[in-house]
């Protein structure tokens, strides 16, 4: 067994050791955040750690990375108070990654990789159209995170966008049907392959499970 102490991955080259810290975390969510700044200007980022907060109210949260680093989302954000998610699917996974790149203020990302940007009456974020999972968030709270300059941003839920079929009668949202795809390190994408359902767990009760393959 390979053992990695904390001494050896401070010695790293900071881009080895980014992948390899994100790697240990496993598989991920991976979304593109559309925002737009005062002056009308769309902007398109790729975010690998988005949280679920709660569901009571409809939270959900992700990470922005240092403002020297990251600085347009976040502003963006700030500035109008919304955002949206949306579910990067196979069909434009290329286009997808390309929106990490580091384009200049001023530049819309959705222009650059040839995604198209949709706006929904009532909500003044853009939508990625190519995408058949995306919600709308209004800001609740941003928290600082001083250890290492990042930030939890949280949103609560506006309104969700489904294509037909994906939804099921228990709430359950078919994600591998949508094609969603995650991420692992920097810049690995993975397909799903379901495993299962399984009843919901009490104690000494076999968690049967209701779905999928053994």
């Amino acid at each position: 067994m390979i053992v990695v102490n904390r001494v050896v991955i401070e010695s790293w080259e900071r881009f080895y050791r980014a992948n390899f810290i994100n790697c240990l975390s496993g598989f991920k969510p991976v979304s593109l955040l559309g925002t737009i700044n005062q002056q009308g200007q769309t902007n398109l980022g790729v975010f690998s750690n988005i949280i679920h907060i709660g569901a009571d109210p409809a939270l959900v949260g992700y990470i922005n990375r240092p403002r020297e680093a990251a600085p347009h989302t976040i502003t963006n954000i700030e500035s109008s108070g919304f955002y949206t998610i949306n579910h990067i699917h196979f069909s434009f996974l290329e286009q997808a990654h390309q929106a990490s790149a580091k384009y200049p203020e001023g530049i819309s990302e959705f222009d650059k990789v040839g995604l198209s940007p949709e706006f929904r009456e009532g909500f003044p974020a853009p939508f990625v159209r190519e995408s058949v999972v995306k919600y709308a968030l209004s800001l609740q709270e941003i928290i600082p995170v001083k250890i290492n300059g990042t930030f939890l941003v949280i949103g609560k839920i506006e309104t969700v966008f489904l294509a037909e079929g994906l939804l099921q009668q228990d709430g359950f949202i078919d994600l591998q049907k949508a094609g969603s795809v995650c991420s692992n390190g920097l810049d690995g994408y993975y397909a799903t392959n379901p495993l299962g359902r399984f009843r919901y767990a009490k104690p000494g009760v076999n968690p049967l499970k209701i779905t999928g393959h053994a």
